[in-house]
């Protein structure tokens, strides 16, 4: 019986580790953190997929030796510009909303503080945007059902698994789409192509027949 190669996984042991991976992965996400002058506006930008739960932290912080506060607005749209939170002079919250459709969604910020000599600091801005599994709260779902931390792991692998799945069929639709893109403009650029070849064509023999006819009018051939 061969031996496995040392330094590779086994067959069944590949969906095990890519799972590890995923978890570990998830686990290290952080969250971001930038510098907004005054004046500016700052967007971030995501696609996520349809009906995913989506939950966010964000905090802003006066410029330091300010006398006033800090001063800024949020607001998260989609690409068709609905409003899904809006916060005037926000300073630090939460939101929460669930996607209806696969879209493209943005988050700005936009500071309210006058543009100074050079010598006012940014505002320091901090955002924690979750979804999908890592904006379910696990341990509120263990006290509402009465879970056991094993069942707890266990509901948490298995909307891993799901999303896995629900974002690999989401490849494969795309990879057809593709694909029938792809299909569809090599038919026409196959049927332009033979009409582009029917005109030349046409024209080399209607520029043969007119140059004969205008050569016998002139008498240079017969």
């Amino acid at each position: 019986m061969p031996l496995p190669l040392p330094g590779r996984p086994r067959l069944g042991q590949a969906p095990f580790l890519a799972l590890l991976l995923l978890l570990l992965l998830v686990g290290l996400a952080r969250p971001i953190s930038f510098q907004l002058p005054g004046k500016a506006r700052k967007c971030l930008r995501e696609e996520i997929h349809r009906d995913t739960l989506v939950t966010g932290e964000y905090e802003i912080g006066a410029p330091p030796g300010s006398s006033t506060g800090p001063s800024a607005n949020l607001k998260i749209t989609d690409s068709a510009g609905h409003i899904l939170y809006a916060k005037e002079d926000a300073t630090k919250g939460k939101f929460a909303f669930t996607t209806e459709d696969y879209d493209m969604f943005e988050a700005c910020f936009e500071s309210k503080l006058p543009v100074g000599t050079g010598r006012m600091p940014d505002q320091l801005v901090i955002l924690d945007m979750k979804h999908g599994v890592e904006a379910k709260n696990y341990e509120e779902i263990a006290k509402v059902e009465k879970l056991k931390p094993l069942e707890v792991e266990l509901r948490r692998l298995e909307d891993l698994s799901e999303s896995i799945v629900n974002d690999f069929a989401y490849m494969k639709k795309r990879e057809e789409e593709m694909r029938d893109t792809n299909e569809s403009t090599n038919t026409r650029v196959l049927y332009f192509s033979i009409f582009s070849m029917c005109c030349l064509i046409g024209l080399a023999t209607w520029q043969v027949f007119y140059l004969r006819r205008f050569f016998k009018a002139k008498k240079l051939i017969e």
